[in-house]
Order: structure tokens, then C-alpha cells, then sequence
């Protein structure tokens, strides 16, 4: 019953198209003052304060520019700034608009002064968090050229960052557990995994799909996969976050969305018998493009470029594990069910392929066909 639950797990989560709602919070340190830029998603600044006047399912640039008192005020007030036990004021700037690979971001420029040079700084974040739970607040703090990342949730909304204090351990081991949180958060990854790993514990004959004889022969086919993705995707995560390659966000993210439907539509009429391994490769170098993203909205510090680069991947690899680890011997055991083969392998690979399709439509056509 294990894997059922996942599957459970999985789909009563919302269905995100890349990722859960964040924000992204950069802060720059120089002195007495913090330079700050926040982006935030419109869609989310929609929900909580109301920005599509009309209601046409549309924000325009006048409507964002009509709320950007509402703006200000609404985020501001989420966030507190305290440098060595004082508090620092902070006033907007500038409102921008810029774009993510999930839609449009307003962008908030703000400057806040403290009263003396900052040695320790405090920040509470409580953007949304009283809306939904699975929001999340990344932040990067840049300090005398060190970068320093984080991340907001409603269980860690208050963290104090000593500033030059921060070692090259440190920032390889907050890498790497955001690169086991996108794994984890980043349901397209998962889903296109998985839809690769159910037929594992399967072999397909003339008759249809039959269980493997051994635990042997299906913790090989896995660790093909896994190697190959992981090998994929390392190669075009390293060249896209050093800059040798570049690919719009967009076609990245609608190539996701194909690679999920065909690695799913696979198990129900199998096109790549025994080739698993190879469309796990070839798709793995689409879904490397995908993790450069993120990796580039969290910021990459310039001192210990490699390390970073080296901490997130290591990170997605250990949020892969723990899901082989998860899903594998749970599958093994129900391999010669009726169930595993009908609802699970068959009936969740067609749930899968539908729910990827409309991520295709969305991201390829820049629609929203459903609020996740």
C-alpha cells in the first residue's frame, strides 16, 4: 500500500507546474544600508490583495501601477529587518515587472538604513504564509562579495545571518538542501521519474506486462534510469549555470511537460521496450535546463561558483534517492497484483500524461487553464 500512498500524496498536493509559490527576496549589505529587490508572483499578490480591477482574468500594467500603494504596503509589512537588535526602516524605490519561468513577477526595489553598520542581521518573513502554507521565501544576502541563502517557511519565518561568518561548507550545505527541496517541490521532475520507474518491477511480453522474477533485475533497470538522468541533466544544469548554453525558460519548461507525457503515455502502449535508460538520458538534458533556472533565481555566490553548482546537484541526487528508496521496494512487493498493473502502472500513467499535457498547454501557449 505504500506506493498507493505516495500516489495519493502526490496528487491531492497542488499539481504546481514547476514549482510551489515563492518570492524571491535579494538583500545587499554595504554599511549602515540594505539594498533590497523583491519579486513576488502577480498571481499571488492577485489572491491576497486583488489586483485584476476588472476581473478579465488579466493584469494589466495600469492596474498593477493603480496598486502599487496596496503593493508596498502589503509586502512591507510582511517583512521585518533588524541589524544587531535594531530595527532598519526600509522605503521602496522602484516598482518593476519582470518575468519567471511561471508567469510575471512585480518586482519592489527598497532601501533600508540602519543605525549603525550591520554585524547581524535578523529578517522575519510573513509574506502569504497566512494564505498558503506551502509558500516559500528564498532569499539571497550578499556581504563583502560572500552570498549567503535561505529558506522561508511558516516553520522557520524569523533567521539571523551573521554577517562574515559565513565558510565554503556552509554554502555547499545550503545548496544542497535546496537542491533536495526543488527535487522534492518540483513535480513535473517526480512524475516524469516515476512514470520511468513504474514499469521497473515489470517485464512487457506478448500478453502485456508481466512481474520480474527477481529483486535483481528491477534494481538494475532503476539504477540505469537514475544513472542516466542524473548524467543528463548534470551535464546541461553545469553548462547553462556557467553560461555556455542558454535556452528560453519557455521552451525548457513546455519540453518538461512533453518529456513527462511521453515517458507516462510509454507504459500504456510501450514505445521504448527496454530503452528506459536512454529516454531517462535523453530528457534528463531538457530537465537540466529546468534546474539551471532555479538555480539561477537563487543566486549563485561568484567566491565559491563550483561548490554551489556541486551542492545543488549532489542535493537533487539525494532527493532522488530518498524517492527510489521510497518507491522501489514498495513496488516490488505489489509487482504481481492486478492492482499495481491496472491502477497504478496503467490508470496512473493516463492520470500522469493528463496532468502534464495541461502543463503543456499552459506553458506553451502562456494560458491558465486551472488555479493549482
Amino acid at each position: 500500500m505504500k506506493i498507493l500512498l505516495l500516489f495519493a500524496l502526490l496528487w491531492s498536493a497542488p499539481a504546481f507546474a514547476h514549482k510551489a509559490s515563492d518570492s524571491y527576496l535579494a538583500l545587499s549589505v554595504n554599511g549602515a544600508v540594505i539594498d533590497g529587490q523583491w519579486d513576488i508572483a502577480l498571481r499571488d499578490l492577485d489572491f491576497a490583495i486583488g489586483l485584476d480591477n476588472d476581473e478579465n482574468g488579466e493584469i494589466t500594467w495600469g492596474e498593477l501601477k493603480s496598486h502599487h500603494g496596496d503593493i508596498t504596503g502589503y509586502a512591507l509589512s510582511r517583512l521585518k529587518l533588524d541589524a544587531d537588535g535594531h530595527t532598519c526602516p526600509a522605503e521602496t524605490t522602484a516598482h518593476l515587472v519582470d518575468e519567471h519561468t511561471d508567469g510575471a513577477y512585480a518586482v519592489i526595489r527598497f532601501t533600508a538604513r540602519c543605525t549603525n553598520p550591520v554585524s547581524a542581521l535578523s529578517v522575519r518573513y510573513r509574506l502569504l504564509f497566512d494564505l498558503d502554507a506551502q509558500h516559500r521565501g528564498l532569499l539571497r544576502l550578499e556581504h563583502e562579495g560572500a552570498t549567503v541563502t535561505a529558506i522561508f517557511s511558516p516553520e522557520r519565518s524569523e533567521q539571523t545571518f551573521v554577517l562574515g561568518e559565513v565558510s565554503r561548507f556552509a554554502q555547499f550545505m545550503q545548496y544542497l538542501k535546496e537542491g533536495i527541496w526543488h527535487i522534492w517541490m518540483g513535480f513535473d521532475h517526480i512524475l516524469f521519474l516515476l512514470s520511468l520507474l513504474l514499469p521497473a518491477v515489470l517485464i512487457y511480453r506478448e500478453n502485456g506486462w508481466q512481474p520480474v522474477a527477481r529483486f535483481r533485475e528491477a534494481f538494475w533497470e532503476v539504477l540505469k534510469i537514475v544513472t542516466a538522468f542524473t548524467i543528463a541533466h548534470s551535464i546541461t544544469l553545469t553548462l547553462a549555470t556557467l553560461g555556455f548554453v542558454s535556452l528560453p525558460s519557455r521552451l525548457v519548461e513546455s519540453a518538461i511537460a512533453v518529456s513527462v507525457i511521453l515517458a507516462a503515455l510509454n507504459n500504456v502502449y510501450p514505445l521504448f521496450r527496454g530503452r528506459r535508460w536512454t529516454v531517462a538520458g535523453a530528457f534528463g538534458l531538457i530537465h537540466g535546463f529546468g534546474f539551471a533556472s532555479v538555480l539561477a533565481d537563487l543566486g549563485l555566490p561568484q567566491g565559491a561558483l563550483v561548490l554551489a553548482l556541486f551542492g545543488f546537484n549532489l542535493g537533487v541526487e539525494v532527493g532522488q534517492i530518498a524517492i527510489v528508496s521510497l518507491f522501489l521496494p514498495a513496488a516490488y512487493l505489489m509487482r504481481g497484483t492486478r492492482a499495481y498493473r491496472t491502477l497504478v502502472l496503467l490508470a496512473g500513467s493516463v492520470l500522469i500524461a493528463a496532468i502534464a499535457g495541461v502543463w503543456f498547454v499552459e506553458r506553451a501557449f502562456n494560458v491558465k487553464l486551472f488555479v493549482w
